[in-house]
């Protein structure tokens, strides 16, 4: 007798492949998306696109994605009993895709958490969301389990995750749940055209205790519109870079104006980091570098000057 995580199997037969397991796998199946459904909601904030949120504290916290939410006005959660309450948003982080929502409302159960270290390539995987009144569920396996990453935006996402579950309309902002019904993850569709990305729970834990505390996440500033550009070669020995990001454009107001950065300047390293894309500096600029002053390393004219530049706070 063996187990597939969690799923009872059969002794195999000689000379034959049974398929006396697959009732019994339908019904393992049928079970788990039964209890992790309470704990997924839908979130009507968008015109005629619904959402899905998952609960994430029995006070009535409900993680969903950010960019569900991204237009101002009213707020509205979908309940598994069928009831709709309106909910109160605490603070979203783009850069994530993490929203977090304040509902009013009895009897919540937040899904235990999987373990992450133990989540491998393969595992299979269930998909549960509310897009509209009833839940709904698809079934994959963990198609990439990486290192963390940057997003497009500058968020950090502590290790990468897909699945290669079908993510249709509705379910971003769903849960993503081990065959013990573990949560692993909340899936958005923000970050790829082509694969269900996960942010996975120590993420969601991270952010969202920034969101309760600040109403949002604090990004570092420099205030510049910057471009990747290659260096010409003689000039990399001075510079110690490759390539560097110019400045198209400098906030008057901001802290690179203030340091003495100018339109035209190419940043090829802040704080000793070199800077190969956008991405290296949105990377670079998280909420501990804010308020803390760093040597920029710039090149104008031909000539590499280091410029002290403190770090301001995005608003």
């Amino acid at each position: 007798m063996a187990r597939l995580r969690g799923f009872y199997l059969p002794p195999r037969k000689e000379h034959a492949m049974s398929t006396d397991f697959l009732p019994a796998l339908s019904q393992s199946l049928a079970s788990l998306v039964e209890r992790a459904s309470p704990s997924v909601v839908r979130v009507d904030a968008r015109r005629r696109r619904g959402a899905t949120g998952v609960v994430w504290s029995a006070e009535g916290h409900i993680v969903t994605t950010s960019h569900a939410v991204e237009h101002e006005g009213p707020v509205q959660v979908g309940l598994s009993d069928g009831g709709t309450v309106a909910a109160e948003l605490i603070g979203r982080d783009a850069s994530t895709d993490v929203a977090l929502l304040k509902i009013d409302a009895a009897k919540l159960s937040p899904l235990a958490l999987a373990p992450l270290d133990a989540v491998k390539v393969g595992n299979l995987v269930v998909t549960v969301a509310r897009p509209g009144r009833t839940a709904r569920a698809t079934l994959g396996m963990v198609s990439t389990h990486g290192e963390g990453w940057r997003t497009h935006a500058g968020g950090r996402v502590d290790r990468y995750l897909e699945t290669d579950a079908d993510l249709p309309p509705g379910f971003s902002g769903g849960a993503l749940v081990d065959v013990e019904g573990r949560f692993v993850g909340l899936l958005t569709a923000a970050f790829s055209r082509t694969a269900a990305v996960v942010i996975p729970h120590d993420t969601l834990t991270r952010v969202t205790a920034s969101l309760r505390e600040h109403g949002g996440i604090r990004r570092g500033y420099l205030g510049v519109g910057a471009y990747p550009v290659k260096l010409p070669q003689h000039q990399w020995a001075a510079a110690g870079a490759e390539a560097g990001l110019i400045f198209l454009s400098v906030d008057p107001d901001g802290p690179a104006h203030r340091a003495g950065l100018l339109l035209g300047d190419v940043l090829v390293s802040l704080g000793g980091q070199a800077l190969h894309g956008v991405e290296d500096l949105l990377g670079y600029l998280g909420d501990e570098k804010v308020g803390t002053s760093v040597p920029a390393r710039v090149l104008r004219a031909g000539e590499v000057r280091e410029v002290p530049i403190t770090i301001g706070k995005r608003s």
